[in-house]
């Protein structure tokens, strides 16, 4: 394995679209939700594990979150965690992640990946993956896998790319596409030359503090007062100071859609961004009645469409009655909630947690 490639994990949201399994303290990342045995970062570092060196893996996060982090990951070290004082988005994670590795190895190139997907054609992902190393190794490169889309969807953003300006596999972006509306997403397949934004990115140091210097230099303006910190024991305490300061902002937004140097691979990995309940009743395998039971003690009749997840694996769960339903019954909320209504559910975990239920 090539010693100068990193991958850094961005592990630090709240999931709250997952609400009331993941919360302020024990977000989605760090749980099972697919009932798998392991959590989702658990399944993220391990197809990692053929693609780069276990120490060149880093998981970028919120400091609250460290002791977690180790707990599920022991055979990282607590240099691999790269821990944020404050939530700004994801375009300050990728600056520090760049000038914490720059500081390690100037050769670096890494690729920044979040924590809470599902790839189940992990061979090809690590194909790909490489495929994108290397173009980002030899070249001025931004790569990103580009998801082959196999629905006209509205919940995830598009990448256009110039069909002709294949090498490789590798294709020119054109443009990034905000999420679509269901005729323009539809639109989009028919015409070909697009794909899903999966947020998978490869770059060197090099190239990537480049772009920030050009279109985003509040941030690296502001996290580069003192480099002598990185790769030091003063590093915490320093990132600790500035990184506040930096622009909340995402690395789409603050770089991609203004840089003339990204490229994609279109793959079929397997892959779901597991973002909310009816992206895990997608994913998962259904009963004959179209039913998803997160759960070995259960009654399920005359019902059909429900997702059924329980914390407690002792508790015996009868339903009956009830057509696509998201159930979720956790140790202090009980969660009966239509699916066709899931979008409620960040704004309802808002508004009680306003009225200090959480």
């Amino acid at each position: 394995m090539n010693k100068n490639q990193y991958v850094a994990i961005m592990a630090g949201g709240v999931g709250s679209r997952f609400w009331p399994a993941s919360r302020e303290a024990t977000p989605k990342q760090f749980l099972d939700i697919t009932g798998s045995g392991s959590s989702l970062l658990q399944q993220t570092v391990s197809r990692l594990k053929s693609l780069v060196p276990i120490e060149n893996v880093y998981i970028v996060s919120n400091l609250i979150y460290a002791d977690q982090i180790l707990e599920q990951l022991p055979m990282l070290t607590e240099d691999q965690l790269l821990l944020e004082p404050s939530r700004n988005n994801t375009a300050p994670c990728v600056a520090y992640t760049a000038l914490h590795l720059n500081a390690k190895n100037p050769d670096a190139v890494f690729a920044v990946l979040p924590a809470d997907h599902i790839i189940k054609k992990e061979e090809t992902f690590v194909a790909a993956m490489q495929k994108g190393f290397d173009k980002a190794t030899k070249e001025d490169a931004i790569v990103t896998l580009g998801i082959s889309p196999t629905r006209p969807d509205t919940g995830y953003g598009y990448i256009d790319f110039d069909a002709t300006s294949e090498e490789n596999d590798i294709f020119k972006v054109n443009s990034f596409k905000e999420k679509p509306s269901l005729a323009v997403a539809q639109q989009y397949l028919e015409q070909g030359g697009y794909v899903w934004n999966a947020g998978i990115f490869i770059w060197s140091c090099k190239t990537i503090l480049n772009n920030f210097s050009k279109t985003a230099r509040q941030i690296t303006d502001v996290l580069c007062k003192d480099i002598s910190k990185y790769a030091t024991s003063h590093e915490q305490d320093y990132i600790n100071e500035v990184y506040p300061l930096t622009d909340k902002i995402s690395v789409d937004y603050a770089i991609l859609e203004h840089a003339d140097n990204v490229f994609t691979i279109p793959v079929d990995i397997g892959w779901s961004d597991l973002g909310t309940w009816n992206s895990l009743y997608s994913y998962m395998d259904k009963d004959e009645n179209n039913n998803v039971t997160l759960t070995p003690h259960s009654q399920v009749q005359e019902s059909s469409g429900n997702l059924i997840r329980v914390q407690n694996k002792e508790k015996l769960i009868v339903v009956k009655g009830l057509e696509d339903y998201i159930i979720i019954d956790e140790d202090d909320v009980l969660l009966i909630y239509p699916r066709n209504d899931e979008q409620e559910i960040k704004q309802l975990r808002s508004s009680l947690k306003d009225k200090r239920f959480e």
